[in-house]
């Protein structure tokens, strides 16, 4: 196994560990729930410059990163639906979690004709926004853990307003990702005709 696909393999790793962070009530669970994301988050972006560079781009390679990032991701999502301090509804992250189930079967179609569906651009500038969003949820969460006593209440309906205001964002951009990966493999799933 490469290089590339062992960062791959630590990102998924990492998932469980974030998660008990997440739900351990313990000092600094924010910010040890952040480091951690961060560093997979960080996974993400070697994994593929290091692929691309040394020419290790391998099929599992390709099967593996996607799906490290939906699970890494869908993990977080999942739990802040969850945290009455982050003002995320379950509607985002179902049409997140749908256009996720759309693209893995449109890699199976692909697949069963021995075509690997690789990230595109839209879905790898959709995955760094999300992580993006995700790490600045965690970074409020970790300041207003520890010094919420010294923030004003503007501060925390402003804060609400932007977190909002991401995870929409992000939200559109999964849309717009999983449109480009239907548009460009429909000729699969339309493959009767």
């Amino acid at each position: 196994m490469n290089l590339p696909n062992k960062l791959t393999l630590l990102r998924v790793i990492l998932v469980p560990f974030f998660l008990l962070f997440m739900y351990l009530n313990i000092p600094f669970n924010y910010v040890i729930a952040l480091v951690i994301f961060a560093m997979a988050s960080i996974t993400d972006a070697m994994d593929g410059h290091i692929a691309r560079k040394n020419n290790l781009v391998t099929n599992f390679g390709k099967f593996l990163d996607p799906l490290a990032d939906k699970v890494l991701v869908i993990s977080a999502l999942c739990v802040f639906v969850q945290m009455p301090q982050v003002p995320m509804g379950a509607i985002p992250l179902i049409i997140i979690i749908a256009r996720e189930f759309m693209v893995s079967g449109l890699r199976l179609l692909a697949a069963d004709s021995g075509v690997v569906v690789a990230a595109g651009i839209w879905g790898k500038l959709k995955t760094a926004f999300t992580m993006v969003t995700i790490i600045a949820i965690l970074l409020w969460l970790s300041i207003a853990e520890n010094f919420g006593f010294d923030i004003a209440d503007s501060v925390y309906k402003a804060v609400d307003i932007i977190t909002i205001a991401l995870v929409w964002i992000s939200t559109a951009l999964t849309v717009i990702s999983g449109a480009v990966y239907l548009k460009g493999y429909w000729h699969l799933i339309d493959s009767d005709k």
